[in-house]
């Protein structure tokens, strides 16, 4: 590495305790970091006491099960886990739930089983156990066990199987060995398999139990196949090799990885580190003194763990989304690996992704990349477009400022803002924050996307992602979308979220092509986040009644199904809306007002079908990322004939359906193009037939 003046250490197994040496070194010494350089000392926060790794991993946990149609905080759910209760992971985890019913665990020293626990005691024994100091399952109170259950040490040469027991772990048989025990919870049929304590259980059929490199576990590891759980957490490290975790989703298990799964440790450590460096300011400039500063970070325990958790939220939603377009976004997701590797930032093979010959295979037979790949493909996306924007001057661009402020406790930014303007890592902060929008909202291939759609570079792309967001509003209707959650059928609520993503990603590619983001963000917003508005409030009387009935019944839909409302009126909006920075933009050229524009514009498209025609351009398929980039062009072309022929029919001084008609009397023509596009719609779409649509629209209205 070059010089750099950051380096922070994370305490592991084993140092945990060491921070505050390390920190008194580091104060001795002078280093400009001072007790920021080792995360987590008796300064810092405690990771177990907040129990962050373990609530951050339910998060993942919580959105499997949510997109499974259970709730898993009310509805009783069974687990089987590897861990002991005074583990941080494990314990915080099985305390995260009024509803868990624990049925089989085992840690390096016991096995305990409870095939039919009661939800409440079983709940109250864990945190007696959890709060005990130096407990093991060896204390659980013997009498709470169900019937045919009970503690079993592991140097035991054989443990009794009770019925219960045998019908809990597929055994048949009257006795088994400790080994043989451990190997059936791992294969358990099970709601949850939780992740709590060190080894790596879960390898690939092909692999073998040297290449899973935990020797202690080779007696017990099961193959990805075997998994009979429908969810994994992997709130520990390496509970599964990466091709055990790809193999298992194949099966059907729904899974992150454990760097997705168990982030919110060393994202906490990140968020303590940076709010030293913020407060060493006022320390130095005699407005804090140190007793103070550690109240102040003492106070914010409970925002970090807001912050932290949210990243856990949106993170393993841009992996569910990612998941639920499948095999559509193969070409654009094969694309990023290609880029990647051609920048020599990725290897496929140590990363195990498929190769492209692989993919071609897997898209035959209908099969996606899998949530465990997508996992990975995320940190990359994540990564590379963090170190390509800090080369760029879009950090600094002052709109974005408000990032900072995203990412830090409220009361540091009351109490300290200056310290906070003022961060050594401000741009850095910055970066990873937008970086954390882009992608979590974009998907893992936005970037490459967009660049090869546009030919744009990083920062106007990144810019157009952030004026859309603020010009739309998204992140209310995303945030009104979470609000949803367990009140409304998980895929539908992921289709909700989905749609907002498809206006994000056609909107950015609209502000790439036909906006100068050197304006800056504050005056492209300013030009049009009120107009979307107003042309929102003008639907009603603006849309064509065909239009008009989609919308309605729509909204119909969403509000039967359970969502409120004022979301279900906006989210049913969305359809006419993307058109909007359309109609600003020929409001502008016309000098007509956006009431008039929006009506007109939407006469235009309901006279020459072209909503139809945009729809069906979306569905059509494409066998490779060329024919996509073609459909998109062609798509581009229809919006800016669609421009060109509101403008036209604008001139003639009427608007709405008035205009339409004036503008098609003088122009007997358009009747036969109208004639052949409608043809081209209403038999099934291709490539070729978009192409010729596209074609006969532009010669309508010549630019």
């Amino acid at each position: 590495d070059g010089d750099d003046p950051y380096l922070v250490v994370a305490a592991d197994k084993g140092t945990a305790t060491f921070s505050d040496v390390a920190n008194a070194i580091s104060a001795e010494k002078h280093h400009w970091l001072g007790d920021a350089f080792a995360s987590g000392g008796s300064q810092g926060y405690d990771h177990k006491k907040m129990g962050i790794t373990a609530r951050g991993a339910w998060e993942a946990v919580k959105r499997h099960f949510r997109e499974l149609g259970t709730d898993i905080q009310t509805m009783p759910f069974t687990v089987v886990g590897v861990g002991d209760m005074s583990g941080d992971v494990f314990g915080n985890g099985m305390l995260l739930s009024p509803a868990t019913k624990l049925v089989a665990a085992f840690d390096h020293r016991d096995i305990f089983i409870d095939p039919s626990p009661d939800p409440a005691s079983s709940f109250a024994e864990r945190k007696r156990l959890f709060d005990l100091p130096r407990s093991s399952w060896q204390d659980y109170n013997k009498t709470l066990i169900s019937r045919g259950g009970g503690v079993f040490s592991r140097s035991l040469k054989a443990i009794p199987l009770a019925p219960e027991v045998r019908a809990l772990l597929d055994l048949d048989k009257e006795q088994a060995t400790p080994f043989e025990v451990m190997t059936a919870i791992l294969k358990a049929r099970a709601d949850l398999l939780w992740f709590g304590g060190i080894g790596t259980y879960i390898r690939a059929s092909a692999e073998s139990d040297d290449q899973a490199g935990d020797r202690a576990n080779d007696p017990i590891r099961i193959t990805g196949t075997e998994v009979r759980a429908r969810v994994i957490g992997e709130g520990a490290n390496l509970g599964a090799t990466q091709r055990g975790r790809i193999e298992a989703a194949q099966a059907g298990v729904k899974l992150n990885t454990d760097a997705i799964d168990n982030s919110a440790g060393v994202n906490t450590s990140d968020v303590e580190v940076n709010i030293k460096i913020a407060l060493a300011r006022p320390e130095r400039e005699g407005r804090l003194s140190p007793a103070d500063r550690n109240t102040l970070l003492a106070a914010m325990t409970d925002e970090v763990g807001t912050l932290v958790l949210r990243n856990n939220y949106l993170q393993t939603l841009a992996l569910s989304l990612a998941e639920r377009k499948g095999v559509a976004e193969t070409g654009f997701l094969t694309r990023l690996m290609q880029s990647l590797e051609q920048r020599h930032l990725l290897s496929r093979a140590v990363e195990f992704l498929p190769d492209d010959a692989a993919i071609v295979e897997r898209t035959r037979r209908g099969q996606a990349l899998t949530r465990p790949e997508l996992a990975v493909l995320l940190a990359y996306a994540k990564l590379t477009l963090y170190e390509d924007l800090l080369l760029t001057g879009v950090p600094d661009d002052p709109y974005l400022a408000r990032r900072l402020s995203l990412y830090f406790p409220r009361e540091i930014l009351d109490k300290f803002p200056t310290a906070v303007e003022l961060h050594r890592l401000r741009r850095e902060i910055i970066a990873t924050s937008l970086v954390n929008a882009v992608i979590n909202r974009g998907g893992p291939a936005c970037i490459v996307r967009l660049t090869d759609e546009t030919d744009a570079d990083i920062s106007t792309i990144v810019m157009a992602q952030v004026a859309v967001d603020a010009i739309y509003e998204l992140r209310r209707l995303n945030d009104a979308i979470d609000a949803l959650d367990t009140r409304i059928d998980g895929q539908l609520q992921l289709s909700l979220y989905a749609a907002i993503q498809d206006l994000l990603l056609s909107r950015m590619v609209w502000y790439v092509r036909n906006v100068d983001f050197k304006d800056g963000l504050s005056a492209i917003n300013a030009r049009f986040g009120p107009a979307v508005r107003e042309i929102a409030a003008c639907l009603d009387d603006a849309l064509p009644p065909d239009l008009q009935a989609a919308r309605g019944k729509r909204r119909q839909e969403l509000t039967d199904a359970g969502v409120p409302p004022g979301l279900a009126g906006e989210l049913a909006d969305l359809d006419a809306l993307v058109s909007a920075p359309d109609i600003v933009t020929v409001a502008e050229r016309t000098s007509r007002s956006i009431r008039d524009a929006t009506a007109t514009f939407f006469a235009a498209e309901a006279n020459f079908r072209l909503d139809r025609i945009m729809a069906a351009a979306r569905s059509v398929a494409a066998s490779d990322h060329f024919e996509r980039l073609a459909i998109d062009r062609a798509v581009e072309l229809i919006a800016a004939a669609e421009r060109r022929l509101t403008a036209a029919m604008l001139a003639t001084g009427q608007s709405g359906q008035q205009a339409a008609e004036t503008w098609l009397a003088a122009h007997p023509e358009a009747t036969r193009i109208r004639r052949a596009v409608e043809e081209i719609a209403a038999g099934g779409l291709t490539l070729a037939k978009l192409m010729v649509a596209a074609n006969l629209l532009g010669d309508l209205v010549k630019a």
